[in-house]
């Protein structure tokens, strides 16, 4: 709405000039009587912005089932937790990420607060954890040091299935080692969680692109290839021919994956050191008998990444290849901020593209535990008992559930039989006056009246009772 002018004392053509004092008077009604200047406001959009989205308690059991297995992997390899802001300065992503990479081109949220920092919101997790390791002198701990982070990461990308621009990521990451055999547990430990989550069909790919010295020789054999077809290429990828060329061989447009088929490979142009690192890893793997093949155009879309890489593949029966998430070492990251040199490998797995491949899939969700016991009530004395009761039966081990919003029993009953519960306790007037509560047994249909002292052992025979009867 626009802002509306109020003009106070304005004159009229061939108004008399003078302090006529009933002209006085009418101004000042006027300005008694003018609405107070509003306020701009725009419409508002009950609705998510465009790539962001609610996740729903439908889909939760989804979502508690992927939470549960991350928190048994960390837990029995031996990472510890750690949480990291959704806002960083925005140098940090700059630096790290690299210039000529799709998300500090096109993707990164970046903006300045009141104060005048320019900050982005985190398109990733590692540059944060290596910051927080760096910040909060983790070097001194013993080697290697295992963290696991959880939580969202933003990036303006075009939203399609599976890929919000609010998204949700998992973090392994191995600090202090530079033995290829911590390359083969990350892998073994990306293979157990995703197998701990029923998922099928499951194929590692990787690659080695060595170190930043090897690198350069390789990208200058890749450039003279390219430019010799520069025509051929879409037009990010002439654009990336300039300043980044090794991000053509990630990019997903048929010509370019056409014309990249024959394209000079980093294993050919690998250093001896990253060329044995790359050896030891690939037997760890078939030692392991894990599922992977060697893909040459895999070169990951980040720029710290050094000798191994590797990504989580879905393959359904047509073929179709669903990416999962991905990682590989970073051994110059931690020096380039900063810090002293230190090894590191770590891996992301994107939960929402997991969530929809569980669900494509056909995976069972979690299955939350199902309330034995049901509290009814009739009468405000008895929903004031009730209370005092629900928390004594919980806070002794039995899940309960109740209705106390509804005031009719039959209603509350209703509910206790959908729930598909075993006891029912119902209180009404009498009892709560005598201090009792009737039992009742919905698997046999019997039913007594006991004390509030004896409540919470009458309902554990019964449930007790029931379950040696299944068993």
């Amino acid at each position: 709405m626009a802002q509306k002018k109020v003009f106070h004392g304005a004159k009229k053509s061939g108004e008399k000039k003078g302090n006529d004092k009933k002209s006085v008077a009418k101004k000042n009604i006027a300005v008694k009587k003018a609405p107070a200047p509003s306020v701009n406001q725009e419409e508002m959009l009950l609705q998510t912005l465009r790539g962001m989205r609610d996740i729903l308690p439908d889909e939760q059991p989804y979502w508690e089932r992927v939470r549960k297995a991350l928190a048994h992997a960390s837990q029995e390899y031996g990472f510890r937790r750690i949480d990291l802001p959704t806002v960083e300065y925005a140098h940090l992503y700059l630096r790290t990420v690299g210039e000529g990479t799709d998300i500090v081109d096109k993707e990164l949220y970046l903006f300045n607060t009141r104060g005048g920092d320019r900050v982005a919101l985190r398109p990733e997790m590692t540059a944060g954890l290596c910051r927080a390791y760096i910040e909060h002198g983790m070097g001194v701990l013993s080697k290697p040091i295992k963290l696991f982070s959880i939580g969202p990461v933003f990036r303006y990308d075009r939203p399609q299935e599976g890929r919000y621009r609010e998204h949700w990521q998992a973090n392994f990451d191995m600090f202090g080692e530079n033995d290829p055999i911590l390359d083969a547990q990350t892998i073994q430990l990306a293979y157990r969680v995703v197998q701990q989550l029923g998922l099928k069909n499951i194929e590692f790919q990787v690659n080695s692109i060595g170190t930043p010295e090897s690198r350069r020789e390789y990208e200058k054999a890749l450039t003279r290839y390219l430019e010799a077809q520069k025509n051929k290429l879409c037009q990010n990828c002439r654009e990336r021919l300039v300043r980044n060329p090794m991000r053509i061989l990630d990019c997903k447009e048929d010509k370019c994956i056409q014309l990249t088929f024959h394209a000079p490979q980093s294993l050919d142009y690998l250093d001896l050191e990253s060329r044995d690192h790359f050896k030891h890893l690939l037997e760890y793997l078939d030692e392991l008998e894990l599922p992977y093949t060697i893909n040459t155009r895999l070169v990951r879309g980040l720029d710290y990444y050094t000798k191994t890489v590797f990504e989580i593949r879905s393959t359904d029966k047509d073929g179709k290849n669903y990416s999962l998430g991905g990682g590989g070492r970073y051994d110059r990251l931690i020096e380039s901020l900063g810090g002293e040199a230190t090894p590191a490998i770590g891996f992301a797995l994107g939960l929402d593209r997991i969530v929809l491949e569980m669900k494509r899939t056909q995976v069972k969700p979690y299955q939350e535990a199902r309330p034995r016991v049901f509290l009814a009530q009739l009468g405000d004395m008895a929903k004031k008992k009730s209370l005092k009761l629900f928390s004594e039966l919980e806070k002794n081990g039995i899940l309960i559930a109740e209705s106390f919003g509804r005031g009719s029993l039959k209603s509350q009953l209703r509910v206790a039989n959908r729930l598909g519960v075993e006891v029912t306790i119902i209180i009404g007037q009498k009892e709560a006056l005598d201090d009792t509560a009737i039992v009742k047994d919905m698997v046999s249909g019997t039913q007594e009246t006991v004390t509030h002292e004896r409540l919470v052992d009458a309902a554990k025979k019964i449930l007790k009772t029931n379950q040696d009867l299944r068993v």
